[in-house]
């Protein structure tokens, strides 16, 4: 994906670097595999917020993603890769030989006219879905799933790409982006290639007005608030934050602090994404 920069006529101008949209063959999504997408302002079922710095932003139409991949040994043909508002990658919308459409997560370098497929009879090449098992060590795949049948869940973001190391009796080696090596079970789908939209960490959006269409809100510093409301606030004029490490709004510490808490899945990790 090509980016453009802009001759700067306007402060925002000056510091915005966006893409030029080359891959994308059509504007409007397929009507039959859009949803409204009822927008929640970062709020709960109560109104209280949940998530801040979020509200507002720009209507948007959801596309249904086949995450799945479960149309087993049903060719399809590429016929058209689109932008997807709720997402950095690209999707593509593919039509299988029984009439049916469906959208994919659109891997770098597909086409339109090109042919997937998905199934352990599939073919190991760029678009198509296998089971973990089927696929060659070294390949670099996308859309992995972590429950056999649940659906692709990692490795879903623009330029993700895993790579598979080795085999373990029933388990898969895979290599993730953050560098962490993980145990999957064979029979876990994931689909071949990486996916596109590769510039997409170099875009700078150059204006607060394109993020606020994106539905983000100003983010006001902890050290400009009153002691009540952040850990860091009050003092008279620029003060430091007092205390051993940034926190917080609620106190706990905000750099370095391990989150992860979940046992159950700890002999999934091989090499944890912080080793060496």
């Amino acid at each position: 994906m090509p980016l453009k920069s802009f001759t700067p006529i306007t402060p925002s101008r000056r510091g915005a670097v966006l893409p030029t949209f080359e891959e994308v063959t059509r504007d409007e999504p397929e009507r039959s595999l859009r949803v409204h997408l009822k927008r929640h302002a970062g709020r709960n079922f109560r109104g209280k917020i949940t998530t801040r710095h979020r509200g507002g932003g720009s209507k948007r139409y959801y596309r249904i993603i086949d995450f799945k991949r479960d149309k087993h040994g049903v060719p399809g043909k590429v016929t058209t890769v689109e932008y997807d508002p709720n997402r950095s990658a690209r999707i593509a919308l593919v039509q299988y030989a029984d009439g049916d459409k469906r959208y994919i997560l659109a891997p770098s370098g597909l086409q339109v006219g090109d042919k997937v497929e998905s199934g352990p009879d599939a073919e190991i090449r760029m678009g198509n879905a296998l089971p973990l098992a089927g696929i060659p060590t070294g390949t670099m795949v996308h859309n992995i799933e972590m429950h056999p049948g649940k659906g692709g869940q990692i490795v879903r973001s623009a330029g993700g790409a895993a790579q598979v190391l080795a085999r373990e009796e029933e388990y898969t080696l895979v290599r993730l982006p953050s560098g962490e090596v993980r145990r999957f079970l064979n029979k876990c789908m994931a689909t071949i290639g990486q996916l596109g939209n590769l510039d997409q960490k170099n875009v700078k959006s150059g204006k607060a007005g394109r993020m606020r269409h994106k539905g983000w809100r100003p983010s006001v510093r902890g050290s400009a608030m009153t002691p009540r409301d952040h850990p860091h606030g009050g003092g008279e004029g620029r003060s430091p934050i007092g205390m051993p490490g940034p926190k917080t709004p609620w106190g706990k510490p905000a750099l370095g602090k391990k989150t992860r808490n979940n046992q159950r899945t700890d002999n999934m990790i091989v090499r944890g994404r912080k080793q060496k």
